[in-house]
């Protein structure tokens, strides 16, 4: 996941990359002999308790794609060995980045099928939420849709599209579109409503919220409504976009994007909990617990 220009990394990431050296692009050989026995606990105690909870809440591709990818349930997963299948498979690598890079970086390692990963684990203490994304979300939550072809060429795309929209003034449009697609995206299936968003597959109590409870808005896909949408970082979402199949979020991605920023320029943003007249409404939540803290 990429750095916003007004994030400031908490010092987690410092005690944690201490004496490490990265390259020009921010990536760094995995340091598997950094991992301690408490480390590969938490990642054993976070992966068995997120997959106790998702069959029946996470679509089918994800878990799909988790079983085979063979991902390490009790340890802290090598990239090495998950890359031999992912390549395989779409074409993917994970390469190891210490926490979240300049916009710029990620966009060029998108762009070119590779996805970024925060090599290092959450504490004990920070089990249920940390600011900034950590390996298990990173890997646990984005990896296993990379194998995934139409959801690996729609994550290429958004890569290839992210150094225009920076040329172009246009970057926190972009960013809502990855913010309520690939981080707190929802999609219909045969089924009914399942996730497919990391932001909600890593987190244990919004894999619960963003099906179940009243307080959300959940509301039918629409890129440029995305595009002027702010949105929550300090709680649950306050409106969740619902996509009909991976081939309409691709297919969306399809055209340039410069006439609909040029567009949206003079186009108000909407408040994360805002509800418009065009919109596709499945569910007008009833706002119970929003927080008043600004959107981002």
């Amino acid at each position: 996941m990429n750095a916003p220009s007004e994030f400031v990394a908490p010092d987690i990431t410092a005690r944690k990359n201490t004496g490490l050296e990265h390259a020009a692009d921010f990536t760094l050989p995995q340091p598997l002999e950094r991992y301690s026995a408490e480390d590969h606990a938490t990642w054993a105690t976070l992966y068995r308790r997120q997959c106790a909870l998702l069959p029946g809440r996470v679509c089918d591709e994800f878990l799909d794609g988790l079983a085979a990818l063979d991902v390490d349930a009790d340890r802290v997963p090598n990239f090495e060995r998950l890359n031999e299948k992912l390549v395989a498979a779409t074409g993917w690598r994970l390469i190891a980045v210490p926490g979240l890079i300049p916009d710029e970086v990620f966009f060029e390692h998108l762009a070119n099928r590779r996805f970024p990963v925060t090599w290092w684990i959450r504490e004990p203490h920070q089990l249920d939420y940390l600011q900034e994304p950590d390996v298990f979300h990173d890997l646990f939550g984005h990896v296993p849709l990379l194998m995934n072809p139409v959801f690996a060429d729609y994550l290429q795309a958004y890569g290839q599209g992210g150094m225009k929209a920076k040329a172009l003034g246009a970057l926190p449009m972009l960013a809502r579109l990855y913010w309520y697609t690939v981080e707190f995206g929802l999609i219909v299936t045969p089924n009914g409503l399942r996730i497919y968003g990391a932001g909600i597959v890593s987190s244990q109590s919004e894999s619960v919220y963003c099906l179940e409870s009243a307080s959300p808005n959940r509301i039918g896909f629409d890129l440029e409504r995305i595009m002027r949408t702010r949105y929550r970082i300090d709680t649950f979402q306050k409106s969740y976009f619902v996509i009909d199949s991976f081939a309409q979020l691709f297919d969306a991605t399809a055209p340039d994007f410069t006439p609909i920023y040029t567009a949206l320029k003079s186009q108000e943003t909407i408040g994360a909990g805002d509800i418009v007249p065009e919109d596709r409404v499945l569910q007008v939540g009833d706002r119970e617990g929003w927080s008043d803290s600004a959107d981002a």
